[in-house]
């Protein structure tokens, strides 16, 4: 049994040593099975059996059972989507139409109104109004007898006056109507205007026998009595301009057209209402025609049925007289204005449709579903599937088409990748992978509104724009080769993520990328209602449908970007990732490991901040990672500690306790060179990232601790019993395995020299530089971090430029002599 375990445990090591050899290509292996195992989903389990093909055999029901028959469902479902009532609305356009011809009619009421003057055009105390309607509309002959008639009970009132007169010796009056040719200052007076009608001419019957005419007669006289002859005159004279005017309205029907309003007026009494009945009128006839239009009039109303309602609406309203004026202009100009709102209709149809119940049909025991030979219809699939008789099997053919898309699209991505020479770790990998597999993951669970923009922010804020826009490119095109998927939300879903691939790694707070989340989600909105319009969407299903989707798909960008603002602290802790906001968070001077180092160890916590300001300017010079070298030099000597005073930056002028204690240049290297492993220590109990953890060692390499190995040799050459090896005073390393790394350990090496040179010009200066960057090279401490000898010498540059803003001349300012006073 022992030797049996032991056997075991050997096959199982080398399994995971194998593994571990070739975990790339697992890793490959792994996402080829998993995104083709998501993406074909619907290739497993697949039924021999389809609808249209032959059974082959005869299939009976092995026990009863109730199933719903869908076909005659929605067959059902349709006839009371077709049969449903439409919506309607009201057609904005032809009610305004309408609207505007009643208001063209009532205007030219209005300006027949005009021609014809105001009416009453007299006090109705004296004249009543059917007398005033009566004495501007009579004819000409009825006219003429009416002054015949008031002239001559004048005339017969005047000779009864002057006999009166002549015996009390009054004097004479003129007559009340003097002929054309009276004196000049008679013919100068208006009333010229009045035909003179012979007082001896007589006068027909049948108008001086007139009801009208008599009142009218009546109302004059009595006016005349009341109050003079000379009034009566002047009242005559008016009433013959308003006859001429009265003409003159009459005549403007005429000119109307006669195919619209001129017929109504025509037919109607409009001179005939007051000023006030027809205001009132006009007023009402908008309302009404206002209310009718409100309520919208549907296509194929009987007109009976209309003039009914145009009736109701006009009685005790109108003025009983403008009664059939009002209704017959209304029915002039009234058509149908309401259209069929088909969004309302569609969807109250596709409500009511699915408010239908299900057709339930029962299966008996031993029932034939199909016979041998006989085509298979809906109805039976759907029976045959109920009882699991359909025979099913996977797809395999189907699947390795799509295995085949999907290495091309992964082979494209590992090739993206060697191009911009990412260093991806394996983790890295199946972070990408499994945030790839949630954009057809969630459309494989019927979600529509999948994880574009939460996977475009994500990849773009770990591994950079052009890694993150390549895998939404290559989602792009994959998923509609295996997924049933909106083209249009498709094309909004990835820009939304590239948008998000392109803009997150250049922001440096939560708080903006809360905003740029806002921002996709915008786009993916606007991306999918302009696609809809340029492909006709809005027309086919209705504008609110269109613009229903469109807010949807934004809603949905907006939650996954909140969804991937939740989650990204977690997988930066999880998969070790560093991002720009994270080292912006770990580069703040108030994180508690920074404060400690700037409290227990000031003059390293000093000598870090010189060496990040010359690293960052280098680092931004040859286009690294400038947040990773700042955060990366912040911590770089944590490890000083845990013996402060070990290292002479912190002595502060006291006594070097390796020179006054220690003594032994062993030790002393022991003490320095544990500045690396306490660092890490410290680094890896404060949870810092994998990258910044790689600067506190390879800051330093494998470098000799030069000041104690000489002192060592010194030892060694006066007791030869003393054996010296040079890998006691070398850091244990690694050396810089980046262009980061490298750039900080140039610095740090160049920090103590730079702080030193006093009157120095900047060439002797970056001749100093220089020396020390070369025997960093010749000691092969960069030869794996990819800097270059040309981007040394930028660097040396770099360090005299920065050096000369530390250390610039000064004006010297003149000795001033302190008076006693």
């Amino acid at each position: 049994m022992t030797k049996s375990f032991k056997t075991q445990t050997g096959i199982i090591a080398v399994g995971l040593g194998w593994v571990h050899e070739k975990r790339s290509s697992v890793v490959f292996a792994i996402a080829v099975v998993s995104l083709t195992g998501v993406l074909g989903h619907k290739l497993y389990n697949r039924p021999q059996l389809q609808v249209g093909t032959y059974a082959p055999q005869t299939f009976k029901a092995p026990y009863s059972i109730s199933i719903e028959d869908k076909k005659q469902t929605e067959a059902r479902r349709k006839d009371v989507s077709k049969s449903f009532i439409p919506v309607l609305m009201v057609d904005e356009k032809t009610t305004n139409k309408i609207s505007q011809k009643l208001q063209q009619i009532l205007d030219q009421g209005n300006e027949i109104r005009s021609v014809a003057g105001p009416f009453p055009f007299f006090d109705t105390a004296v004249l009543s109004l059917p007398t005033q309607q009566y004495l501007r509309a009579c004819s000409d002959a009825e006219w003429k007898a009416l002054l015949a008639t008031v002239e001559n009970k004048s005339k017969q009132k005047l000779e009864l006056s002057l006999e009166f007169s002549q015996k009390h010796h009054f004097p004479k009056y003129p007559p009340l109507f003097p002929s054309a040719t009276g004196s000049s200052t008679e013919q100068n007076q208006p009333i010229t205007i009045i035909p003179t009608v012979p007082s001896q001419s007589p006068q027909p019957s049948n108008i001086t026998q007139s009801k009208d005419f008599q009142i009218a007669v009546g109302e004059l006289e009595a006016y005349r009595i009341t109050t003079s002859a000379q009034n009566l005159s002047s009242l005559m004279r008016q009433i013959s301009k308003i006859r001429q005017a009265y003409i003159q309205a009459k005549s403007q029907f005429l000119q109307l057209d006669t195919n619209n309003p001129g017929i109504i007026y025509q037919e109607t009494v409009i001179l005939d209402l007051s000023d006030d009945d027809w205001s009132n009128t006009y007023t009402q006839i908008n309302q009404i025609a206002d209310r009718i239009l409100t309520q919208g009039i549907p296509e194929g109303l009987p007109p009976k049925i209309l003039q009914n309602a145009v009736n109701t609406h006009v009685q005790d309203v109108v003025p009983k007289d403008a009664e059939a004026l009002a209704s017959k202009l209304l029915l002039a100009v009234l058509e149908p204005n309401l259209k069929k709102d088909e969004e309302k209709t569609q969807l109250q149809a596709k409500e009511a449709a699915e408010g239908v119940s299900p057709i339930i049909v029962t299966v008996h025991q031993g029932q034939i579903i199909i016979r041998k030979g006989q085509k298979i219809t809906e109805w039976q699939f759907d029976v045959l599937e109920k009882y699991k008789l359909i025979r099913r099997e996977n797809n395999w053919l189907g699947l390795a088409k799509l295995a085949v898309i999907v290495t091309g699209a992964i082979g494209i991505f590992v090739w993206v990748e060697k191009r911009h020479k990412y260093r991806l770790r394996q983790r890295d990998r199946l972070l990408i992978l499994l945030l790839t597999l949630s954009t057809p993951g969630v459309i494989a669970m019927g979600i529509f509104h999948t994880s574009w923009s939460a996977v475009g922010l994500l990849l773009g804020s770990f591994y950079g724009q052009t890694l993150g826009a390549t895998v939404i490119g290559l989602l792009l095109l994959v998923i509609p080769s295996s997924l049933e998927v909106s083209k249009v939300a498709l094309v909004a879903g990835a820009t939304g993520g590239i948008l998000g691939s392109y803009i997150a790694q250049k922001l440096r707070s939560r708080e903006e990328l809360a905003l740029l989340g806002v921002a996709i989600a915008a786009t993916q909105g606007s991306v999918y209602l302009i696609v809809s319009l340029l492909i006709g969407t809005a027309f086919s299903t209705g504008w609110y449908m269109v613009f229903q989707a469109a807010g949807l798909f934004a809603l949905s960008g907006l939650a996954w970007s909140i969804i991937a603002l939740g989650v990204s602290p977690y997988l930066e802790k999880l998969f070790d990732l560093v991002t720009p906001i994270r080292l912006a968070e770990l580069a703040n001077p108030n994180r508690p490991l920074l404060k400690k180092l700037a409290t227990e160890t000031p003059g390293t916590f000093q000598h870090t901040l010189f060496v990040a300001t010359l690293a960052e300017a280098a680092a931004k010079k040859l286009g690294c990672n400038v947040e990773l070298v700042r955060a990366g030099t912040l911590y770089h000597d944590i490890g000083k500690m845990h013996d402060p005073l070990g290292f002479i930056e912190n002595q502060m002028g006291g006594p070097n306790k390796h020179e006054t204690e220690i003594q032994d240049p062993w030790k002393s290297a022991e003490i320095i060179k544990k500045h690396v492993s306490e660092g890490l220590v410290m680094a890896r109990k404060h949870s810092l990232p994998t990258a910044i953890q790689a600067f506190i060692p390879e800051h330093q390499g494998t470098m000799l601790i030069a000041y104690f190995y000489h002192q060592a040799q010194q030892q060694a050459q006066a007791d030869p019993s003393i054996k010296l090896d040079e890998a006691d005073f070398r850091y244990d390393g690694p050396i810089p395995q980046s262009r980061e790394t490298g750039i900080v350990m140039l610095a740090d090496a160049c920090e103590a020299a730079l702080r030193s040179l006093k009157e120095v010009t900047p060439e002797q200066a970056l001749t100093t530089l220089n020396n020390i960057l070369r025997a960093r090279w010749q000691d092969n401490q960069l030869q794996e971090s990819g800097l270059t000898r040309d981007e040394m010498k930028q660097i040396a540059e770099i360090f005299v430029e920065v050096w000369q803003q530390f250390h610039h001349k000064r004006i010297a300012y003149p000795k001033l002599k302190v008076s006693n006073k």
